[in-house]
Protein backbone atom coordinates (compact mmCIF):
# COMPACT_ATOMS: atom_id res chain seq x y z
CA UNK A 1 0.00 0.00 0.00
CA UNK A 2 1.20 3.64 -1.08
CA UNK A 3 0.30 5.73 2.22
CA UNK A 4 0.39 9.54 0.90
CA UNK A 5 -0.29 12.82 1.97
CA UNK A 6 -1.89 15.44 -0.64
CA UNK A 7 -3.38 18.46 -0.93
CA UNK A 8 -6.61 19.48 -2.71
CA UNK A 9 -9.13 22.14 -2.10
CA UNK A 10 -6.91 23.58 0.30
CA UNK A 11 -7.53 20.66 2.39
CA UNK A 12 -4.58 18.57 3.73
CA UNK A 13 -5.68 14.82 4.10
CA UNK A 14 -4.24 11.58 3.93
CA UNK A 15 -4.68 8.18 1.40
CA UNK A 16 -3.60 5.58 -0.69
CA UNK A 17 -2.61 5.41 -4.19
CA UNK A 18 -4.04 2.76 -6.64
CA UNK A 19 -3.03 3.10 -10.48
CA UNK A 20 -2.78 6.60 -10.30
CA UNK A 21 -5.88 7.20 -8.44
CA UNK A 22 -5.79 8.30 -4.30
CA UNK A 23 -8.60 6.94 -1.95
CA UNK A 24 -8.79 9.63 0.92
CA UNK A 25 -8.99 8.40 4.21
CA UNK A 26 -11.44 9.55 7.09
CA UNK A 27 -11.81 13.11 7.43
CA UNK A 28 -9.76 12.91 11.08
CA UNK A 29 -6.52 12.21 9.64
CA UNK A 30 -6.85 15.43 7.41
CA UNK A 31 -4.31 18.35 8.68
CA UNK A 32 0.00 18.56 8.39
CA UNK A 33 0.43 16.01 10.56
CA UNK A 34 -2.88 13.72 9.83
CA UNK A 35 -0.43 10.77 8.48
CA UNK A 36 0.90 10.46 11.99
CA UNK A 37 -1.89 10.20 14.04
CA UNK A 38 -3.21 7.48 11.04
CA UNK A 39 0.20 5.52 11.62
CA UNK A 40 -0.62 5.83 15.61
CA UNK A 41 -4.26 4.60 14.89
CA UNK A 42 -2.09 1.24 13.68
CA UNK A 43 -3.78 -1.54 12.14
CA UNK A 44 -7.52 -0.42 12.40
CA UNK A 45 -6.63 2.68 9.82
CA UNK A 46 -4.76 0.33 7.41
CA UNK A 47 -7.77 -1.72 7.22
CA UNK A 48 -10.29 1.17 6.62
CA UNK A 49 -7.78 2.11 4.36
CA UNK A 50 -7.85 -1.16 2.46
CA UNK A 51 -11.47 -1.84 2.36
CA UNK A 52 -11.83 2.02 0.47
CA UNK A 53 -11.66 0.24 -3.51
CA UNK A 54 -14.57 -2.27 -2.82
CA UNK A 55 -16.73 0.14 -1.17
CA UNK A 56 -16.61 2.42 -4.23
CA UNK A 57 -15.52 5.77 -2.33
CA UNK A 58 -14.63 8.85 -3.99
CA UNK A 59 -11.32 9.28 -5.80
CA UNK A 60 -9.01 11.92 -6.76
CA UNK A 61 -6.39 11.27 -9.88
CA UNK A 62 -2.88 12.22 -9.29
CA UNK A 63 -2.69 14.79 -11.52
CA UNK A 64 -6.03 16.76 -9.48
CA UNK A 65 -3.93 17.06 -6.42
CA UNK A 66 -0.68 18.27 -5.07
CA UNK A 67 1.77 15.31 -3.43
CA UNK A 68 2.94 16.67 -0.24
CA UNK A 69 5.97 15.38 1.99
CA UNK A 70 4.15 12.27 3.56
CA UNK A 71 5.12 13.42 7.15
CA UNK A 72 5.33 16.95 7.61
CA UNK A 73 7.02 17.18 10.58
CA UNK A 74 8.57 13.79 12.23
CA UNK A 75 9.37 14.14 15.60
CA UNK A 76 12.22 12.51 15.12
CA UNK A 77 14.70 12.62 11.53
CA UNK A 78 18.13 10.38 11.42
CA UNK A 79 20.61 10.55 9.31
CA UNK A 80 23.27 7.38 9.06
CA UNK A 81 26.86 8.27 7.89
CA UNK A 82 29.34 5.79 6.31
CA UNK A 83 26.81 3.17 5.78
CA UNK A 84 28.05 1.71 2.41
CA UNK A 85 31.65 0.49 1.80
CA UNK A 86 31.77 2.43 -1.54
CA UNK A 87 31.10 5.71 -0.12
CA UNK A 88 33.69 4.74 3.19
CA UNK A 89 36.30 4.46 0.58
CA UNK A 90 35.68 7.11 -1.46
CA UNK A 91 35.82 9.44 1.73
CA UNK A 92 39.14 7.85 3.00
CA UNK A 93 37.35 7.14 6.10
CA UNK A 94 37.47 4.02 8.39
CA UNK A 95 34.30 1.86 8.85
CA UNK A 96 32.94 2.46 12.16
CA UNK A 97 32.45 -0.34 14.66
CA UNK A 98 28.69 1.26 15.84
CA UNK A 99 26.57 3.64 13.07
CA UNK A 100 27.20 6.94 12.72
CA UNK A 101 24.36 9.05 13.20
CA UNK A 102 23.32 12.83 13.32
CA UNK A 103 19.66 15.08 13.49
CA UNK A 104 18.18 16.35 10.56
CA UNK A 105 16.12 19.05 12.03
CA UNK A 106 12.61 18.61 10.76
CA UNK A 107 12.00 22.22 9.18
CA UNK A 108 14.25 20.74 6.68
CA UNK A 109 10.97 18.36 5.46
CA UNK A 110 9.83 18.93 2.11
CA UNK A 111 8.28 17.14 -0.50
CA UNK A 112 7.92 16.12 -4.28
CA UNK A 113 8.49 19.13 -6.59
CA UNK A 114 9.40 21.10 -3.82
CA UNK A 115 12.41 23.35 -4.18
CA UNK A 116 15.84 22.91 -2.32
CA UNK A 117 17.20 25.95 -1.87
CA UNK A 118 21.40 26.76 -2.21
CA UNK A 119 21.40 28.94 0.46
CA UNK A 120 23.25 32.19 0.51
CA UNK A 121 26.07 31.21 2.54
CA UNK A 122 27.31 28.62 0.69
CA UNK A 123 27.74 26.84 -2.81
CA UNK A 124 28.60 23.37 -1.71
CA UNK A 125 25.06 22.03 -1.72
CA UNK A 126 25.23 18.16 -2.45
CA UNK A 127 22.55 15.20 -2.61
CA UNK A 128 22.33 12.18 -1.04
CA UNK A 129 19.65 9.27 -2.30
CA UNK A 130 18.56 7.15 0.71
CA UNK A 131 16.32 4.17 1.53
CA UNK A 132 13.90 5.71 4.60
CA UNK A 133 12.70 3.24 7.48
CA UNK A 134 9.30 5.19 8.62
CA UNK A 135 8.41 3.89 12.53
CA UNK A 136 5.24 2.68 13.03
CA UNK A 137 4.39 1.32 16.52
CA UNK A 138 5.78 3.06 19.83
CA UNK A 139 8.50 0.99 20.76
CA UNK A 140 11.93 1.00 23.17
CA UNK A 141 14.50 -1.77 23.87
CA UNK A 142 13.46 -3.99 20.72
CA UNK A 143 16.00 -6.78 19.38
CA UNK A 144 16.77 -6.64 15.73
CA UNK A 145 13.98 -9.87 15.06
CA UNK A 146 11.27 -7.42 16.61
CA UNK A 147 12.38 -4.28 14.32
CA UNK A 148 10.17 -5.08 11.02
CA UNK A 149 6.89 -5.32 13.21
CA UNK A 150 7.52 -1.74 14.55
CA UNK A 151 7.85 -0.16 10.87
CA UNK A 152 5.29 1.12 8.94
CA UNK A 153 7.23 1.51 5.71
CA UNK A 154 9.88 3.01 3.60
CA UNK A 155 10.39 5.79 1.49
CA UNK A 156 12.66 8.00 -0.20
CA UNK A 157 14.74 10.66 1.27
CA UNK A 158 17.35 13.15 -0.54
CA UNK A 159 19.73 13.86 2.64
CA UNK A 160 20.60 16.97 1.11
CA UNK A 161 23.89 18.21 2.72
CA UNK A 162 25.78 21.58 2.83
CA UNK A 163 29.65 20.17 2.91
CA UNK A 164 31.30 23.11 4.71
CA UNK A 165 28.62 23.47 7.14
CA UNK A 166 28.38 20.21 8.26
CA UNK A 167 32.11 19.80 8.76
CA UNK A 168 32.23 22.85 11.06
CA UNK A 169 30.58 20.66 13.46
CA UNK A 170 31.28 17.18 14.65
CA UNK A 171 27.35 16.55 14.94
CA UNK A 172 26.96 17.33 11.58
CA UNK A 173 23.69 18.90 12.08
CA UNK A 174 24.19 22.62 11.14
CA UNK A 175 25.02 20.89 7.88
CA UNK A 176 21.88 18.89 7.12
CA UNK A 177 19.68 21.02 8.37
CA UNK A 178 19.13 23.65 6.60
CA UNK A 179 15.30 24.68 5.33
CA UNK A 180 14.33 22.53 2.43
CA UNK A 181 17.26 19.64 3.15
CA UNK A 182 15.12 17.08 3.50
CA UNK A 183 13.15 15.68 0.75
CA UNK A 184 10.88 12.99 1.04
CA UNK A 185 8.08 10.74 -0.28
CA UNK A 186 6.61 10.93 -2.71
CA UNK A 187 4.88 8.72 -0.37
CA UNK A 188 5.45 5.89 2.05
CA UNK A 189 5.17 2.21 0.92
CA UNK A 190 4.15 -0.25 3.32
CA UNK A 191 6.47 -3.49 3.80
CA UNK A 192 4.45 -5.81 2.17
CA UNK A 193 4.35 -3.86 -1.08
CA UNK A 194 8.42 -3.38 -0.68
CA UNK A 195 9.72 -7.33 -0.33
CA UNK A 196 13.14 -7.20 1.33
CA UNK A 197 14.11 -3.72 2.18
CA UNK A 198 18.07 -5.20 1.99
CA UNK A 199 17.63 -5.74 -1.44
CA UNK A 200 16.58 -2.18 -3.55
CA UNK A 201 17.93 -0.59 -6.35
CA UNK A 202 18.61 3.24 -5.86
CA UNK A 203 19.48 5.61 -8.64
CA UNK A 204 20.16 9.56 -8.10
CA UNK A 205 20.60 11.74 -11.15
CA UNK A 206 21.68 15.92 -11.26
CA UNK A 207 19.19 16.34 -14.79
CA UNK A 208 20.01 13.52 -16.98
CA UNK A 209 23.61 12.74 -14.68
CA UNK A 210 23.30 9.27 -13.17
CA UNK A 211 25.31 10.09 -10.08
CA UNK A 212 24.81 7.28 -7.73
CA UNK A 213 23.06 3.38 -8.67
CA UNK A 214 23.56 0.99 -5.93
CA UNK A 215 21.73 -1.81 -3.68
CA UNK A 216 20.99 -1.43 0.19
CA UNK A 217 21.96 -5.13 -0.25
CA UNK A 218 25.16 -3.48 0.83
CA UNK A 219 24.29 -1.36 3.86
CA UNK A 220 26.70 -1.95 6.57
CA UNK A 221 24.27 -1.53 9.15
CA UNK A 222 21.06 -2.71 7.98
CA UNK A 223 17.25 -1.08 8.73
CA UNK A 224 16.17 -3.78 11.27
CA UNK A 225 19.70 -3.19 12.78
CA UNK A 226 19.13 0.65 12.94
CA UNK A 227 16.12 0.59 14.82
CA UNK A 228 17.14 -1.40 17.31
CA UNK A 229 19.96 0.43 17.65
CA UNK A 230 18.36 3.44 18.21
CA UNK A 231 15.90 2.23 20.75
CA UNK A 232 18.26 0.79 22.84
CA UNK A 233 18.73 4.75 24.00
CA UNK A 234 15.21 6.37 23.11
CA UNK A 235 11.69 5.55 22.55
CA UNK A 236 10.69 5.70 18.60
CA UNK A 237 7.89 6.96 18.00
CA UNK A 238 5.17 6.71 14.60
CA UNK A 239 6.30 9.27 12.37
CA UNK A 240 10.11 9.34 13.14
CA UNK A 241 12.13 8.57 10.10
CA UNK A 242 15.48 7.06 9.42
CA UNK A 243 17.51 7.46 6.35
CA UNK A 244 19.55 4.63 6.28
CA UNK A 245 23.12 6.35 4.31
CA UNK A 246 24.24 6.82 1.23
CA UNK A 247 26.71 5.16 -1.60
CA UNK A 248 29.50 6.64 -3.52
CA UNK A 249 28.80 9.03 -6.39
CA UNK A 250 28.39 12.15 -4.11
CA UNK A 251 29.56 15.35 -5.77
CA UNK A 252 31.89 15.86 -2.71
CA UNK A 253 33.54 13.39 -4.20
CA UNK A 254 33.64 14.49 -7.86
CA UNK A 255 36.36 15.97 -9.96
CA UNK A 256 35.25 18.80 -10.69
CA UNK A 257 32.72 18.49 -7.78
CA UNK A 258 29.34 17.54 -8.61
CA UNK A 259 27.54 20.31 -6.61
CA UNK A 260 23.92 20.86 -7.01
CA UNK A 261 23.30 24.84 -8.87
CA UNK A 262 20.62 26.80 -9.75
CA UNK A 263 18.25 25.29 -12.35
CA UNK A 264 19.10 21.64 -11.66
CA UNK A 265 16.83 18.77 -11.13
CA UNK A 266 18.04 15.96 -8.95
CA UNK A 267 15.81 12.69 -9.15
CA UNK A 268 16.30 9.63 -7.01
CA UNK A 269 14.27 6.58 -7.70
CA UNK A 270 13.92 3.51 -5.51
CA UNK A 271 12.89 0.36 -6.75
CA UNK A 272 9.28 -0.64 -5.44
CA UNK A 273 8.99 3.08 -3.67
CA UNK A 274 8.61 5.39 -6.75
CA UNK A 275 10.71 8.75 -7.70
CA UNK A 276 11.28 12.00 -5.96
CA UNK A 277 11.65 14.86 -8.06
CA UNK A 278 13.37 18.20 -6.41
CA UNK A 279 14.08 21.45 -8.35
CA UNK A 280 16.69 23.69 -7.64
CA UNK A 281 16.87 27.28 -7.13
CA UNK A 282 18.48 30.24 -5.12
CA UNK A 283 17.38 30.91 -2.03
CA UNK A 284 14.85 33.84 -1.83
CA UNK A 285 15.45 36.90 -0.71
CA UNK A 286 11.94 36.08 1.51
CA UNK A 287 13.60 33.72 3.31
CA UNK A 288 14.92 36.69 5.67
CA UNK A 289 11.53 37.03 8.16
CA UNK A 290 10.57 37.96 11.91
CA UNK A 291 7.11 36.78 12.71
Amino acid sequence: MKLVTFSYNNNISVGTVIDNKIYPASEKYDGENGMIRFLEAGESAINELKSLPSNEPSLLSLDDVQILAPIAKPDKFFGVALNYADHIQETGLDQPEYPTLFNKQNSCVIGLDDAIHRPKVSEKLDYEGELGVVIGKRCRNINREEAASVIAGYTIVNDVSIRDWQMRSHTWTLGKSFDTHGPIGPWIVTPDEIGDPHNLNIKTWVNEDLRQDFSTKHLVFDCYYLVEYLSQVMTLEPGDIIATGTSSGVGVKMKPRGYMKPGDEVRIEIENIGVLRNPVIEEPESNKFIQ
